[in-house]
């Protein structure tokens, strides 16, 4: 977003996707606009717009408003180096559709970002939700989340890990909204190294 200041940084020229929705983590969002424009990333923050041009959503602490105004339908996926799936209840709004039938939006784009070895998925807490519909991308991977989605993984064929952080390839999950500096930290060295070579 523009009101962030994006320094020149080792992440120059690199775009990484945030999803969003009501009753995000303050905290949370707030840190990876700020941390991962300091090393040159920018950062766009993504929704389902409904056809509108424009969002605005509240979060859970203060309800401070955040206004969106990229959207997750019509977008490009491919300029994106990172996708985060944040904590909260975002995931759960995201994985909404009105067609039981078909895929939410953002689970059509986590799909796509699985798909895609040279994407980092880096989905914290709760975040694993949005994952709930399509199984087969967490399958046999190693992971970690809140303590109440123990059994879901589990039950989507992921191997739960107890640790704060989890790296396995080119995913990293993050326990709690309250790690999203350990989870932001790991996805700016994937992507750091990655560019390094």
């Amino acid at each position: 977003m523009s009101d962030v200041a994006v320094r020149e940084g080792p992440l120059s020229g690199t775009h990484i996707a945030v999803l969003v929705e009501s009753d995000y983590y303050e905290p949370e969002i707030t840190y990876y606009r700020h941390r991962f424009a300091e090393e040159g990333a920018e950062v766009d923050l993504l929704s389902r717009l409904w056809g509108e041009s424009e969002l605005t959503f509240t979060g859970h602490e203060f309800r401070a408003p955040l206004t969106v105004t990229r959207s997750l339908e019509g977008i490009d996926p491919r300029r994106y180096a990172a996708i985060i799936v944040p904590s909260g209840m975002v995931a759960d709004r995201l994985r909404y559709s009105e067609d039981v039938n078909r895929l939410a939006p953002a689970t059509r784009l986590l799909r796509w970002a699985f798909s895609e070895p040279g994407v980092v998925k880096g989905i914290i807490c709760h975040g694993l939700w949005l994952a709930s519909a399509i199984p087969q991308t967490v399958k046999g991977r190693k992971v970690v989340c809140h303590n109440n989605l123990i059994g879901d993984v589990r039950n989507m064929g992921a191997e739960y890990v107890d640790q704060d952080v989890v790296i396995d390839g080119d995913l990293v999950t993050a326990r709690t909204g309250e790690h999203h500096h350990l989870l932001a930290r790991t996805v700016i060295d994937l992507l750091a190294d990655r560019r390094s070579r």
